[in-house]
């Protein structure tokens, strides 16, 4: 009797750690798995970054180009990069779960997946908040709960701490340069322009429709802001010919952390920090107040 009892526990618990798993994704989409997923791909390192912070880093079996964060993830198999995914790479790794960036480029290659019975993510973190959604989401679908949610908390929290730090700080406009050749630079749609404001930049370019606009020079000049920032400094010299802007007439170019600012993953608030530490200097130069 007592062995009887003992196999039915046995099958009970076996049958609990089979439950199905169920969590919205970016795209409005609920995602229902037969049970946790146990080998993962990710196809942008955000994402990568996300399921290392929610404890289902030993879950990823693959990843992406320029995914380098935590060290563990340079050690992955890549199955390719922004310009597009191999399948085949793929589907040697037996996923079951595909977290992919709804922005990647690789639309026809996760339907592709979809209809080979592959469960699909879909990642989109456009708002700041967005991450630690999407991070309390995988763990859902990981059963890594504690360790998602504790993780959001903290995201969350620093935040937090940081509006508070920065409320009151007097506002410099501020052009975010992505690129030279276009120019593209971040509007407030962006996770970007909230780091921004957040830190009490107005962004010059904030009230464009696209969350990662393409811009002229003449736009730029007629913006006269007086911070510019972008993740290279070849970039910022571009602007050497224009003495009579603001943010090179008062030196107040500044290169950031590309890596920090330009993922959407749980390290966002380092970037955040970065940010708002760089438009104190700012206002230091300009001669501005920090009250």
């Amino acid at each position: 009797m007592r062995l009887r009892g003992f196999a039915l526990w046995l099958l009970l618990c076996a049958g609990l750690a089979q439950a199905a798993v169920s969590a919205p994704d970016a795209s409005g989409k609920v995602l229902t798995l037969p049970g946790p997923a146990r080998r993962i791909v990710s196809l942008s390192p955000h994402a990568t970054e996300m399921l290392y912070a929610i404890g289902a880093g030993s879950r990823l079996v693959a990843t992406v180009d320029y995914s380098n964060y935590p060290p563990a993830a340079r050690q992955l198999p890549r199955v390719g990069g922004y310009s597009g995914i191999s399948l085949e790479a793929v589907l040697r790794q037996r996923p079951d779960l595909v977290v992919a960036w709804q922005d990647g480029g690789n639309l026809r290659e996760l339907e592709r997946l979809r209809q080979l019975g592959v469960a699909v993510f879909i990642s989109h973190p456009l708002q700041l908040d967005d991450v630690a959604s999407e991070m309390h989401s995988l763990g859902q679908l990981t059963s890594t709960q504690p360790q998602a949610d504790a993780a959001a908390s903290r995201y969350r929290q620093r935040l937090q701490q940081l509006r508070q730090r920065y409320a009151r700080r007097t506002p410099v406009s501020v052009f975010y340069q992505i690129s030279s050749a276009p120019i593209f630079t971040v509007s407030q749609r962006s996770f970007m322009g909230s780091v921004m404001q957040l830190c009490g930049g107005r962004n010059v370019f904030g009230g464009l429709a696209q969350a990662a606009p393409q811009v002229s020079m003449e736009a730029v000049v007629a913006a006269q802001p007086q911070v510019m920032l972008a993740g290279r400094a070849d970039i910022l010299r571009m602007w050497d010919r224009w003495p009579a802007l603001p943010a090179v007439a008062k030196a107040t170019r500044y290169v950031v952390d590309e890596d920090l600012l330009t993922i959407p993953g749980p390290r966002l608030p380092d970037g955040a920090l970065a940010m708002c530490a760089t438009l104190d200097t700012a206002r230091r130069s300009l001669g501005l107040t920090l009250d």
